[in-house]
């Protein structure tokens, strides 16, 4: 018997194709909420949806304890009226506005599910530093930035795009491996906060501000 002909009869073991089974009924569910949202054209900014990390897109979403720390200093920082920019961090936007529901935030970012928080989505590709709305020239109080690549090209582009949106605060959350370049390209200085992420990730991963050291806000 040929290796193919032994391939082509192998079957999963029941158990095992259950729970594949499982995995794609519940993906299927969420692309399916996921498209009944996109299709109302509203937003949608307090509709339970969770999302995924896509992998491919370089997406690594923080744990609890960093999305929440980060959110307090972002509602600390840009004070009680200011505005917030995200870049790249789109896990961190529901709990900033469910931190302070009020607070202007806008979200700039590649992945298009995102889209289901309507005028607070801007599509955003770093490869086009610039190609985001003039209006927003110098319009915001804060811009936190999570560079999706640890990459000299990726993190001198979207400074471009923080240097952009703000003349005042900048949060940026990248590796270690790009300390002396986020220094040169934004004034920033290593915080004493260490970002944590759901799936630990191999590189040092370190917070970098252009304001001083983060407060003990947790």
């Amino acid at each position: 018997m040929s290796t193919s002909d032994t391939e082509d009869n192998y079957e999963l073991p029941a158990d095992t194709l259950a729970i594949l089974n499982e995995f794609y009924a519940e993906q299927a569910d969420k692309e399916e909420k996921l498209k009944l949202l996109l299709d109302k054209k509203e937003e949608l900014k307090n509709e339970t949806v969770t999302f995924e990390e896509n992998w491919q897109l370089s997406q690594f979403w923080y744990d609890d304890e960093t999305a929440n720390y980060l959110a307090k200093e972002a509602c600390r920082v840009a004070g009680d009226h200011g505005s917030i920019a995200l870049i790249s961090c789109p896990s961190l936007y529901k709990v900033i506005k469910k931190q302070k529901p009020h607070s202007q935030v806008v979200l700039f970012e590649y992945d298009h599910r995102f889209a289901v928080y309507g005028e607070d989505f801007i599509f955003y590709d770093y490869n086009s530093p610039l190609e985001v709305p003039k209006y927003l020239e110098k319009s915001f109080d804060l811009v936190v930035a999570d560079p999706p690549f640890l990459s000299e090209e990726c993190l001198t582009k979207t400074a471009m795009t923080v240097k952009f949106l703000t003349s005042r605060n900048i949060i940026l959350c990248t590796g270690a491996v790009m300390e002396n370049l986020s220094r040169r390209l934004l004034d920033v200085l290593k915080s004493g906060f260490e970002p944590h992420h759901k799936n630990n990730l191999a590189n040092d991963f370190f917070c970098y501000t252009n304001y001083g050291e983060f407060p003990d806000i947790k």
